[in-house]
């Protein structure tokens, strides 16, 4: 019988990218085309049950369908985080991975959006992409959007485009870590935003679908990180999950702010680097990381293992609270 499989891995495949966002530096400090994670490294990478391929822009790499070929030999499910800005790339991509999950970052509305992201014309680019996957058939699209005091206004408009439009939507906020090379990163209206997920949330609720009211449950985890408080769940991020970065290194997640190294998949081989002593020394300091942070890679994996507390949560505000929530009732204002 074949094994399970159970772990969540996040390829970062480049640190190069053609947008400007004012949340993330990562284009300031760019990798090298001859320095990022090969394809020979790619085939060392463990069985998943779930990977999601980010950047940078994953899309200036012109190997991204051979990268997508190798991964699929080993992982059940596959995410792409992506600006949307190359349509055709994008288009041809999941012609040929007809399975293949696209989530675009879209900020906002055209002017907020642009702003934010510092592309021409980004908001016409990455909707059209979508809106051209969705004419097709395609199965697994949807927006990606960090809110932050900007942008909030623009929340719940733009999930119910999604809505319309039969996409997933996903949701974060701002974080400051060595990956996104920033360290001032702020909410400074926490109530504003907190209030713009609350109308989220119980637009949520109020939809049919179960996999929604989880949705619901998470958005009411990023209010409780904006507010500063102790995460829902524990972290279990180099246990069950991992990130593997464009110089082949595994780190626990791209939440800390300085860099922990579990080994390099370029110079190991994957069971050796995971079992290793490195690996566990970086175990012992994601048991101790006091950041709290909130992210979809790092809360996933938590919601599915303690799948009971989110279960809960949404039976009480879906069911006993007739699908209402409030920042109030929720002790947050």
């Amino acid at each position: 019988m074949k094994r399970k499989r159970t772990l969540y891995g996040t390829v970062i495949v480049t640190y190069r990218c053609n947008a400007r966002c004012n949340m993330c530096d990562c284009f300031k400090d760019p990798t090298r085309p001859e320095e990022e994670i090969a394809l020979d490294v790619i085939r060392k990478l463990p069985e998943m049950a779930f990977t999601n391929i980010t950047g940078g822009e994953p899309f200036v790499r012109q190997d991204i369908p051979d990268i997508v070929r190798e991964l699929y030999k080993k992982s059940d499910r596959i995410v792409i985080s992506t600006n949307g800005y190359f349509t055709d790339r994008i288009i041809a991509l999941c012609k040929e991975f007809p399975q293949v999950g696209i989530r675009i970052s879209i900020e906002g509305l055209k002017e907020t959006n642009d702003a934010i992201r510092g592309i021409p014309d980004g908001f016409n680019r990455g909707y059209q992409t979508l809106k051209t996957l969705v004419d097709m058939g395609h199965p697994d699209v949807g927006f990606g959007m960090t809110v932050q005091d900007m942008n909030s206004k623009d929340l719940v408009a733009l999930y119910k485009i999604s809505d319309e439009l039969k996409m997933e939507f996903a949701t974060a906020t701002l974080h400051n870590s060595f990956y996104f090379r920033k360290t001032d990163n702020k909410i400074e209206d926490k109530r504003k935003v907190a209030e713009a997920f609350a109308e989220l949330i119980n637009e949520l609720l109020r939809s049919k679908s179960p996999k929604k009211w989880f949705r619901a449950y998470f958005n009411h985890g990023l209010i409780n990180y904006i507010y500063g408080n102790q995460r829902l769940l524990p972290c279990d991020m180099s246990t069950n999950a991992f990130f593997i970065d464009p110089f082949a290194d595994v780190i626990p997640c791209n939440g800390m702010e300085q860099k922990a190294v579990m080994g390099n998949l370029g110079e190991q081989e994957w069971e050796a680097l995971w079992q290793s002593k490195q690996a566990e020394k970086v175990r012992e300091c994601t048991r101790n990381c006091e950041r709290n942070c909130w992210m979809i890679g790092s809360a996933s994996p938590a919601m599915h293992k303690y799948i009971w507390v989110p279960a809960w949560w949404v039976f009480k505000h879906k069911f006993l609270k007739g699908g209402r929530y409030s920042l109030a009732e929720n002790k947050f204002i």
